[in-house]
Order: structure tokens, then C-alpha cells, then sequence
């Protein structure tokens, strides 16, 4: 997959998860829900080891009340395209 392509997605995932902002009462049930699905989703996108971590790390923010803000997706295109020196050896 192209990584602007991923950057997108990652930001209507990042997205998403503020709906509980939006929506008082109902937002706390979607959490419930978007939390083990954002984790699950943050796996397919990135493989390996660091989806793992990525992928725990996104489910606790999302299932924790007032953490929905973390841009978690975002991050971890961050993370993967831009900080990871591993990632500039594998597309170099």
C-alpha cells in the first residue's frame, strides 16, 4: 500500500475516534466497540512487531476516557515513514 495512501486512512481512523467527543453519552459505548477494532485495524496496517505495539497501545488510548485526542494512526505513520531509520533502508 502507498504510504500517503496509509497517512489517509490513518487520518479518518484518527478521526473517527473523536466521535466520542461529539456525541456525549453514546461516545463512551462507541469506545467499547472502536477500541479492540482501532487496535485490530492498526495491526493490519502495520505488520510486524511494532503493528503489535502499536496495536495494544492503540486499544488502551481509545478505551481510556479523555485519551481519544492521541492521533495514535498518525503517530505511527510518523513513526514508520519518517523517524524509523529502518524503513529508509527497506525503500531506499
Amino acid at each position: 500500500m502507498n504510504k500517503y495512501k496509509k497517512l489517509g486512512i490513518g487520518i479518518l481512523f484518527d478521526a473517527l475516534g473523536l466521535v466520542s467527543f461529539i456525541i456525549p453519552g453514546i461516545g463512551e459505548f462507541s469506545d467499547i466497540v472502536w477500541a479492540p477494532v482501532s487496535a485490530w485495524l492498526m495491526t493490519k496496517l502495520y505488520t510486524g512487531k511494532a503493528g503489535k505495539v502499536a496495536g495494544v497501545i492503540t486499544l488502551v488510548e481509545e478505551a481510556l476516557p479523555g485519551f481519544d485526542v492521541i492521533p495514535t494512526f498518525t503517530l505511527m505513520w510518523l513513526y514508520t515513514y519518517v523517524f524509523s531509520s529502518k524503513t529508509e533502508i527497506k525503500e531506499a
